[in-house]
């Protein structure tokens, strides 16, 4: 290193060189050096400490003697509001963000449990009763996972997630109690949903009337939804926790 050369050098004119003032601007020098050696010595030892125990220490660059700190900052992204230009549409926006951030977790799950459960249709050739009693068995676990979270869900929560369910599962609700359970359920939920203005046979149209919705699972799946509902809200956006085995 050029900072140990320097201490060599000094060293040298210190023994041979002249006395007095010069012997002395010499050992001040000297002083100088071994402590910038000393506190280089230190943070490096403090940032490999930081980096094994995941401290976030800032990391460093020694150049011709000259120390740089430096450190990798996240991206910050910025949303603007042109495209929704009266205040009314912000609002409808905002509204908007807010419920997604508290549903399109469980509408994953919705996915992931479709996969599972056609898996095992598959495999285990299960038809008619035996059909029935494993669909039993997965409502069951069902509720047991999410009756609590569901049960405290807004009706326009509650709609903005069969959007999202039809999305990640590529059928309606309706489709689905029909497909899974039978035609008699599917009726009766269809016709409980229209006492709230839901429809369960709605499909979900991410270029037409579902866009701004689509948008927004764009922004989550590039990881830029945080930043978006701070940007809003300016909070983080809450916590929605999801069984893993939904998604294995």
């Amino acid at each position: 290193m050029k900072c140990a050369r320097y201490i060599v050098v000094l060293l040298a004119l210190a023994v041979f060189g002249p006395m007095g003032a010069a012997q002395n601007h010499v050992r001040r020098a000297m002083e100088r050096a071994r402590e910038k050696q000393e506190a280089m010595a230190r943070a490096q030892v403090n940032s490999e400490r930081g980096a094994s125990a995941g401290a976030g220490y800032m990391r460093m660059l020694v150049h011709d003697g000259d120390t740089t700190y430096y450190d990798a900052l996240p991206p910050i992204y910025i949303f603007g509001r042109s495209r929704h230009s009266s205040e009314k549409n912000w609002r409808d926006y905002y509204k908007l963000v807010w419920r997604f951030a508290r549903v399109y977790p469980y509408a994953q799950a919705s996915g992931g449990l479709k996969k599972q459960v056609d898996s095992t249709l598959n495999a285990r050739h299960y038809k008619g009763l035996r059909k029935q009693i494993y669909m039993d068995a997965v409502q069951d676990q069902l509720f047991k996972d999410f009756e609590g979270a569901l049960r405290n869900m807004t009706i326009s929560q509650g709609a903005l997630l069969l959007k999202l369910i039809a999305r990640e599962t590529g059928l309606s609700s309706y489709d689905i109690i029909h497909d899974y359970k039978n035609r008699v359920a599917a009726g009766f939920w269809q016709a409980i949903a229209k006492l709230f203005d839901n429809d369960l046979k709605s499909q979900y149209d991410p270029t037409g009337a579902d866009k701004d919705i689509e948008e927004l699972v764009q922004i989550w799946n590039a990881g830029q939804f945080p930043s978006l509902y701070w940007s809003i809200f300016w909070e983080d956006p809450p916590v929605v926790t999801v069984p893993e085995h939904y998604f294995q």
